[in-house]
């Protein structure tokens, strides 16, 4: 949830750069523009910071420290995919105030309505329905599951294509509002 939550600060950074005239900046430098190692970084920092005080706390994962590379690795991968929302918003939203409200409106669905807090079993019906297909719920799964080295191929691809299924849909929609705002 933490790294998650950290996604939107994609957006509020761009936006903030935006109208401050740095952006217009940057553009005139040579750098590949849609570079994502200072978001990669955040959401590892927020990873490490988790994990570091789940073991401090206790939490011996089954799967040792491959499994924690692979939970931390799967984690940052569907966050950097899932920056690509809060990108977007960035070019679209005039404020950065409206691109935290609108993170709160979809990020807090996303992710109290997973199974991160509350087994879906225990859900009513319709609720349990939208926790099944929920993909914060599959990564949540497939995370828990590396850690305990129990993770399969199966679960690991189906975060994979969330993740792509989030670039492919909102890579394009960003890159378009992108050439429109330059």
């Amino acid at each position: 949830m933490a790294v998650l939550l950290a996604t939107m600060y994609t957006g509020v950074n761009l936006n903030a750069d935006l109208g401050t005239g740095v952006y217009d900046r940057f553009r005139t430098l040579r750098i590949w523009q849609p570079v994502p190692i200072g978001d990669a970084l955040r959401y590892l920092l927020a990873s490490a910071l988790v994990g570091g005080l789940g073991l401090l706390l206790g939490y011996r994962p089954g799967g040792g420290a491959g499994g924690m590379v692979l939970a931390i690795v799967l984690v940052v991968v569907f966050a950097l995919a899932f920056s690509w929302v809060f990108t977007l918003l960035g070019l679209v939203v005039r404020s950065s105030n409206a691109i935290m409200s609108l993170a709160v409106v979809v990020l807090f669905p996303l992710t109290l309505a997973s199974n991160a807090f509350v087994d879906p079993h225990t859900m009513p019906g319709w609720l349990r329905a939208f926790v099944q297909v929920n993909p914060v719920t599959r990564l949540v799964t497939t995370t828990r599951a590396a850690m305990d080295g129990t993770a399969t191929p199966t679960q690991v691809g189906v975060v994979v294509a969330a993740s792509a299924f989030l670039i492919a849909v909102f890579g394009p929609l960003t890159m378009r509002a992108y050439r429109r705002h330059s």
